[in-house]
């Protein structure tokens, strides 16, 4: 782990516009990233949350001004980069408390695990494999590209395409 004096001093580096520097700090905020994601989208959203957010932190840290509230602002990169996913994918803002309400209350538990049972005995055995692994068994894209015999692009475009087949089947 990076000591906050070691990040801070990396920080600072970064800003100043040292690329070394920079590339160092993408690769210690990842994890941060990636757990607050977590928290925030939808789990078929993450890994573009993620991407996305260390793209803007690439594109725009030398444009913060504070450098003291750097974490809040990458943060919030985070959290707008989710809200703006799973509206596309919904076409409605998932936090918007009323709107999941008027959802919910659609379905009742024992419905909403019969749906998503059904959504996944639709897919299709290579979809369901892989979405299975990444999301049951939570392994990364390169543990299930190791055990399937898959590089990752086409683990990742499985596991894509298995989602959004789920999503429409439970959406329609």
């Amino acid at each position: 782990m990076t000591s906050p004096t070691h990040t801070e001093a990396l920080l600072l580096s970064a800003h100043a516009g040292d690329v070394d520097s920079l590339a160092r700090l993408l690769e210690v905020y990842r994890p941060d990233i990636r757990r607050y994601a977590q928290q925030r989208c939808f789990i078929s959203d993450v890994d573009d949350a993620v991407q996305e957010a260390l793209l803007v932190l690439a594109r725009h840290l030398r444009s913060v001004r504070k450098l003291t509230s750097f974490s809040s602002w990458l943060f919030k990169v985070v959290q707008r980069e989710c809200r703006r996913l799973g509206r596309s994918v919904l076409r409605q803002d998932p936090y918007e408390e009323a709107a999941v309400d008027a959802w919910m209350a659609t379905h009742t538990p024992e419905s909403l695990k019969l749906d998503m049972a059904s959504a996944l005995e639709s897919l299709p055995p290579h979809y369901l494999q892989v979405l299975l692994l990444r999301d049951f068994e939570e392994l990364s894209i390169r543990e299930i590209g190791e055990r399937l015999g898959l590089d990752s692009p086409a683990v990742k475009s499985r596991l894509h395409r298995a989602r959004v087949m789920v999503r429409e089947y439970l959406l329609a």
